[in-house]
């Protein structure tokens, strides 16, 4: 395969799609690219990969910055393979203020498995995007998946306390703190804590360490118990961990955590994928708003109702509900 580029993205995408999930890597990071750069081609792949997807496990890691989340990402990659599974990374990394690229620090980390056929690593570019994931993960998640990885790690670009959005992309949500670091109040105060199916105590060899497993405990413990009667949302009651990823101890029993916590999912019904599923098509649709809404025909009344807010002269909801009634009955829409 070339990198000419087809005339039919149809075509070039059906091609990429099929030879990355008959094993040719270089193919499968054509189409990650061309996900990131969200292309006709990526979505013609996508359409046809995503029925054969939905057999991987997506476990996101996330957590404040110094936690350690590459080292126990790397970490996780040897305990994986030694149980003879597969594993696909995306790491997502800050983007370049130049290019918009990721600055690769990851996937600099993970060398040790390069010549490794079973795993495959993929630094992607936050590129602005909040949450801590790059707008574009959930769909680089399903193409790995469809080519076959047992285990998909999302590691978040680390950034703080607004990474949450990556338990809308995971099956298993593991939430890293480090001893002595404050990072339990820290965590209360973004809501990491209550989006955790997992928390880990990384650096575990480092004093406190078993002092702040034990807060966290307490404070999970101290949460009311589920009452059947309120339909309101109710924190997670995560199990807690302590891992030193640089000595892979503790790492085996995370592992076993995150396939005990899988099961547990798959018996629960799957609500998991479900949010996830409306996390995804949400975002679509979003997109696709705001494509038919700066093309060519619709733009002179976008920019004049954008304008006229940034004036103060109109409030955003009637720009909003305006916005969208020009869309209604649009022959332009995008057909599947």
């Amino acid at each position: 395969m070339t990198d000419r580029p087809e005339a039919d993205p149809a075509a070039r995408g059906t091609a990429l799609a099929e030879a990355a999930t008959g094993g040719d890597r270089r193919a499968l990071a054509r189409l990650l690219t061309a996900i990131e750069n969200r292309t006709a081609v990526a979505e013609h792949a996508l359409r046809r990969l995503y029925p054969i997807a939905g057999r991987a496990h997506l476990v996101g890691i996330t957590g404040p910055p110094g936690a350690g989340k590459s080292t126990l990402v790397a970490a996780l990659i040897g305990e994986a393979r030694a149980a003879g599974r597969s594993v696909a990374i995306i790491a997502v990394d800050p983007s370049s203020p130049i290019t918009g690229g990721a600055l690769l620090g990851d996937r600099v980390r993970m060398q040790a498995y390069a010549d490794d056929r079973d795993v495959f690593i993929r630094s992607m570019a936050a590129r602005g995007h909040a949450g801590g994931l790059a707008a574009t993960s959930g769909a680089a998640a399903a193409v790995m998946d469809a080519a076959g990885f047992d285990l998909i790690l999302l590691e978040t670009v680390g950034t703080g306390q607004s990474e949450v959005e990556v338990a809308a992309a995971a099956d298993t949500t593991v939430v890293l703190e480090a001893p002595e670091m404050g990072d339990e109040v820290q965590a209360i105060k973004a809501g990491l804590l209550e989006v955790a199916d997992l928390v880990v105590v990384n650096k575990g060899d480092r004093p406190g360490a078993q002092r702040t497993a034990s807060q966290l405990r307490a404070m999970l413990s101290a949460a009311p118990p589920p009452d059947p009667d309120d339909a309101r949302p109710r924190p997670k009651r995560p199990e807690v961990l302590v891992t030193t990823a640089t000595t892979g101890e503790g790492v085996p029993e995370l592992l076993v955590a995150l396939d005990r916590h899988r099961e547990a999912v798959r018996e629960g019904g799957g609500s998991a994928r479900l949010a996830r599923a409306e996390h995804q098509v949400w975002a679509i649709v979003v997109e696709r708003l705001r494509e038919r809404l700066r093309a060519p025909g619709h733009w002179p009344d976008t920019e004049a109702l954008l304008a006229a807010v940034a004036a103060h002269e109109l409030d955003p909801y009637s720009a909003a509900d305006r916005l969208l009634a020009t869309l209604a009955g649009d022959p332009n829409r995008r057909e599947g």
